[in-house]
């Protein structure tokens, strides 16, 4: 199986980025990570492993990304504002980086987005802000709005709320949105989402499975027992919905 690695600075995070490459040919797979993970991390776990034939096959190409959510949401020390600015960065980052740059190898095959739990938020946030990019996105344990806690996950703007904070959590924007050619770009892209009968986002989950489909859009929702919410669970869930 082909596997590289890729370091280069970010002009638009103004530091190196760091990813692994795995396949040569087939659809192109941004992995994002867990929270303040790492792009090690999807390797490590043996979910790369669990994909092997698929991905040999070429029928996938996964991009496992490196993460700045301890710059950006994570940042404790940082005022909200500057955790939404930072997070702006990393987008501008996969968009004008790590897309052309996955184009350049494989260019025209599909782009998907994926991630689990932190991970699975980026994927689901940069996906329907962006349909004109992406065909899939396939998220595992996710939360889809990070101004509520749930259970030990707490709010991470801290109270604080603005328009660029709206325009990143999923369980706000999609409700409102209404343009009829918007609309069709999301309802044509195939969505993804797993989660655990037992996890804390499982409400969360629930709450905007209602929202995709008033936006007659019907994902593929998948609960799985317990919590679900580690990486073996998640070996689990790529080999059986991939």
């Amino acid at each position: 199986m082909n596997r590289e690695y890729h370091r280069w600075h970010s002009p638009h995070l103004g530091r190196d980025m760091e990813l692994l490459l795995f396949g040569r040919s087939g659809a192109r797979v941004i992995v994002f990570p867990t929270r303040v993970g790492r792009f090690y991390d999807y390797e490590n776990w043996g979910i790369i492993e669990a994909l092997k034939d698929k991905i040999e096959k070429g029928w996938l190409q996964f991009f496992c990304i490196d993460s700045v959510d301890a710059e950006s949401f994570y940042c404790d020390w940082c005022p909200p504002r500057d955790r939404i600015i930072r997070h702006n960065q990393f987008e501008n980052y996969i968009l004008n980086e790590v897309i052309p740059f996955t184009h350049n190898g494989n260019p025209g095959s599909a782009l998907i987005t994926h991630g689990c739990s932190m991970g699975a938020y980026h994927a689901v946030n940069i996906a329907l802000r962006h349909p004109r990019l992406f065909c899939r996105v396939v998220a595992f344990s996710g939360r889809y709005d990070l101004t509520r806690g749930f259970g030990s996950f707490r709010d991470l703007f801290d109270g604080y709320y603005d328009e660029d904070i709206y325009f990143h959590n999923p369980s706000h924007f999609l409700a409102n949105i209404n343009d009829p050619d918007l609309l069709g770009l999301i309802r044509r892209m195939q969505v993804t989402i797993a989660v655990g009968e037992e996890d804390s986002f499982l409400e969360n989950n629930l709450q905007f499975l209602d929202i995709l489909h008033g936006k007659g859009v019907q994902p593929s929702f998948h609960i799985w027992p317990g919590e679900a919410h580690r990486a073996r669970f998640w070996c689990e869930m790529a080999a059986s919905i991939f």
